[in-house]
This record gives C-alpha cells, sequence and structure tokens, in this order.
C-alpha cells in the first residue's frame, strides 16, 4: 500500500491511518500503540486512527506508516472528508474529551504537589507532561487554562516577593521578552501592557521554559520572571510591579483576571469574548508571532474602547 502524499485540501479536514499489523511483533505493535497515544490520535473503531489533517499530522502518520511497512505490516495514510456516522462537531468533542481527562489526570496530581512539598524535578517533569498535552489539544479544551493556573499556583513564591515591589522600566528597555507558545488572553494582553508602558521597542519571543533565550525577560511562564503572583493574573502583576496608574489599565486588568483565571473576581465578561476570539485563529493555525500582532491589535482596541 502506498501513503497518500498531496497536500492537505479545506474539504479534506481529517487524516487516517489505516494497518494490519503482522501477527509476530508483538515490540512493534507496542511502538505503535504508544505512538499513537503521543500523537493524540482518535481510534475510529477497527477503521484505524483520526488526526486533524495538517502538515505536522501528516508527517507523524507518514513517518508512523513506514515505521509499520518497515516491520513487514501493511499501512496507508487517508485523506478524510467527511464520516457519515460521526459529523465533524462529534469527532472534535472526542478529542477535547480525552485530551479533558489527561487535563484532569493532571490536575490531581497537581493538586497533590500542592499539599506536600514537591521537588524540583517532580514540578519540571509535569510541567512537560502539561506542554505534552498542549501539542495535541487540537481543539482547545477549556480545562487547559485550569491545568496551567494550577501550574502556575504550583511554582508561584509561597509570599509574593518584594522583589517586584519596585522595578524600573529603565532596566527592560530594548530587552527580549519570552513567553510560552500559542499566547491566549493573559499573555497577548500582557505583551500589549510592555510594549506601551514598560519598554516601547519590546521584542517578543516564544519557547518553552527549559529552551528560553539567554537574558530575556520571562513573563507568563511557569518559573521566573513576571507572572501569577498571589490571586494576580500575568497582566496584573505587571501593572502593579511597574506601577500603571492608568485608570483603563486597571480595568483591563479587571477584564484579563477573570477571563484568565474564572474565578468571577470583578465580574468582567469582555475578556472571553477576546479568548474565544484568540483560540479561534489559533485553530486556523496562525504562527505565535502573528496570533501575539493580532491580540494585542484587540487589547488596543480594548483600551480605546474604555475612554471615558
Amino acid at each position: 500500500m502506498t501513503v497518500a502524499r498531496q497536500a492537505a485540501r479545506h474539504d479534506s479536514p481529517w487524516l487516517l491511518l489505516v494497518f494490519s499489523l503482522p501477527r509476530k511483533g508483538a515490540s512493534l505493535r507496542v511502538s505503535v500503540w504508544r505512538k499513537l497515544q503521543r500523537y493524540g490520535s482518535l481510534a475510529l473503531g477497527n477503521s484505524g486512527y483520526l488526526l486533524p489533517n495538517d502538515a505536522a499530522n501528516r508527517e507523524k502518520f507518514e513517518w508512523l506508516a513506514t515505521a509499520i511497512r518497515s516491520g513487514h505490516g501493511e499501512a496507508s495514510v487517508v485523506e478524510v472528508q467527511s464520516i457519515d456516522n460521526c459529523a465533524t462537531p462529534e469527532l472534535k468533542r472526542r478529542f477535547s474529551e480525552a485530551r479533558a481527562k489527561d487535563y484532569r489526570d493532571l490536575l490531581n496530581e497537581a493538586e497533590g504537589m500542592q499539599t506536600s512539598k514537591a521537588s524540583a524535578t517532580q514540578i519540571a517533569r509535569l510541567r512537560q507532561r502539561l506542554q505534552e498535552i498542549s501539542s495535541i489539544d487540537f481543539f482547545g479544551s477549556p480545562i487547559r487554562d485550569q491545568a496551567e493556573r494550577a501550574m502556575a499556583r504550583l511554582n508561584a513564591p509561597k509570599s509574593p516577593a518584594s522583589d517586584m515591589a519596585r522595578v524600573s522600566p529603565k532596566a527592560y528597555s530594548r530587552s527580549v521578552w519570552v513567553t510560552r507558545p500559542r499566547p491566549g488572553v493573559d499573555r497577548v494582553m500582557s505583551a500589549w501592557l510592555i510594549r506601551k508602558y514598560i519598554d516601547r521597542h519590546a521584542r517578543f519571543a516564544f519557547a518553552a521554559e527549559e529552551e528560553k533565550p539567554k537574558n530575556a525577560v520571562p513573563f507568563d511562564m511557569y518559573d521566573a520572571g513576571f507572572g501569577h503572583r498571589g490571586e494576580d493574573c500575568t497582566f496584573e502583576t505587571l501593572a502593579k510591579a511597574f506601577r500603571i496608574s492608568d485608570r483603563r489599565v486597571r480595568v483591563m486588568g479587571q477584564i484579563v483576571h477573570d477571563a484568565d483565571i474564572f474565578d468571577e473576581k470583578f465580574g468582567r465578561k469582555e475578556g472571553f469574548g477576546i479568548d474565544e476570539v484568540m483560540k479561534g485563529w489559533a485553530r486556523k493555525g496562525l504562527t505565535d508571532a502573528e496570533l501575539l500582532r493580532r491580540g494585542m491589535e484587540l487589547a488596543e482596541g480594548l483600551y480605546e474602547s474604555l475612554k471615558e
């Protein structure tokens, strides 16, 4: 059998890996199953395994199909336009439910660490697990935000440190500011705040915790830098640390807080709309830089709308 290699089409939203394995070769069977789990694929009955159709997923399935054939099995990667007994919304729901389970397992582990002294190695392992789950969260499970906040609390100092109490924008002029990939409402609003009030020449980068650029200033990362402090989201932390007194910024902080932390502290709903727009753009495959640029434009629009 051969693997389909034509470019992904808009009318074929899914990729299906169909395969058969030789009777002998338990190690190949285990290896294939583990990789399908790691890819976040969805079992489609006895027909095969499904992933959203994009370049990254195509490469994964094609690589796995090659490995199966090398082990004397048969495999094909098929573009799928629709499935007659399972509509697209149902498929997306099943993908999201699978990730929700992963996030809940992580949340339970994080909560256990909060009640005991977790080592740096344990926290780093759990943080890596969160990144792995997020990378296969194709349709934006709402539980992802809860998991990210749980990790932020796990890494936050027990007492908001006074090292953030008095900081000067001059110390951060023309810096590279780094945050996690796939920015959401707190990070794009924080980037706007940085560029508008703290470092007008700020440049932004995206990296995993262990890959932060040297000398970059972290924000909304899981350790170090400017992030969640106590009950504050990153936007609020930055506004307080740099003593930004603008009334509109204070209101924006309330909006971001409620959308990011979900505790209804201020009763603000505007941020949820911005967050949904960000998720929609992310699903279209926009780059991190483009997501940040568009999000900062939304932030500027919100700021202008708050004029008296």
